[in-house]
């Protein structure tokens, strides 16, 4: 996409700060949230209200509206996105620290790597990805306790978890580039979300949620992380994100892809007391160093970034 000349320097950062330091943030307000409200339940309320408040923008702004076969691909890609990733990234942050849950779902572009192998045949399997590839599973197992050594390693349920939160992300990727959907981002990802907190509704009465959810119960902090998680990180972070990919180039804009697994890091850390070990900083580095090298390799002679999680955002 080719970029606007000349905005202002003080937007550009901006935009940068909202989706390297607001999405990198959302790990730890997830957490807080699922410690009140069950998972799929509190995933549910925060992509119905963003969803429609998407929705109703794009609409207003007479944005094209997507056709009933487009409708049809859109909820494949929410059960996708939704269900599997998001729902599963909440359900997982019961059990895994929100900044390690933040490096695990970084394993996002290795996945997109394997799918663009695989199935968009985009890509070649090279040396040097090989490689990255393998560091990043070598990240995972140190922090899952493969390897031994200090520190409690993370619990298998929630790594293995986020691994196929992961893995439904790079699928939903390599679809979304063969499927009909909206032209307009806005009113996709709009779709998307509303369809998805439909899907997250219906996962989360399926496995008895509503019976186990007492609002008069939930703290003022829960509903604040909803709060946060809603409008700074799927209607503020989404906006900045477009924004940035009309005006910096795909490359600079993909660097949240690494910068959000740190900012996850230190700031469960700093703010939710969770335990920074060898270990952490030991898989994270690997982990992240993949990533480095996965999202600075071209497939063949194309410059493509990670499909961004900002159309839902983190």
């Amino acid at each position: 996409m080719p970029t606007q000349p000349n905005p202002p320097a003080w937007k550009i950062l901006l935009a940068f700060a909202i989706i390297y330091f607001v999405w990198g943030s959302t790990f730890l307000a997830i957490r807080v949230g699922v410690r009140e409200v069950p998972p799929f339940l509190y995933a549910a309320m925060r992509f119905s209200i963003a969803g429609v408040v998407l929705f109703a923008w794009a609409t207003a702004k007479r944005e094209r509206p997507a056709t009933s076969r487009q409708w049809v691909s859109v909820v494949l890609i929410a059960f996708l996105i939704f269900v599997l990733d998001y729902g599963l990234l909440f359900w997982a942050e019961q059990r895994v620290p929100s900044g390690v849950a933040a490096v695990m779902m970084a394993t996002i572009p290795a996945f997109m790597a394997l799918s663009e192998i695989t199935i968009l045949r985009t890509r070649k399997l090279t040396l040097r990805l090989a490689v990255a590839l393998v560091i990043g599973i070598g990240g995972v197992a140190v922090l899952t306790g493969g390897f031994g050594g200090a520190g409690a390693p993370v619990d298998r349920l929630g790594a293995v978890a986020l691994l196929i939160a992961s893995a439904s992300w790079s699928l939903s990727s390599a679809l979304t580039r063969k499927l009909p959907m909206p032209e307009s981002k806005i009113m996709s990802a709009g779709a998307q979300m509303v369809a998805g907190g439909l899907l997250l509704t219906i996962t989360s009465g399926a496995l008895g949620e509503f019976h186990r959810f007492r609002p008069q119960s939930v703290s003022a902090a829960a509903w604040l992380s909803l709060l946060y998680l809603t409008v700074a990180g799927s209607i503020i972070g989404f906006t900045a994100y477009v924004w940035l990919i009309h005006h910096e180039s795909p490359t600079k804009v993909a660097t949240y892809a690494y910068v959000n697994p740190v900012v996850a890091v230190l700031v469960g850390y700093v703010l939710g007391g969770e335990a920074l070990g060898i270990r952490t900083v030991a898989g994270a580095a690997c982990v992240l160093l993949s990533v480095v090298v996965i999202t600075t390799t071209r497939p063949g002679n194309a410059e493509s970034p990670p499909r961004s999680r900002g159309a839902a955002s983190d």
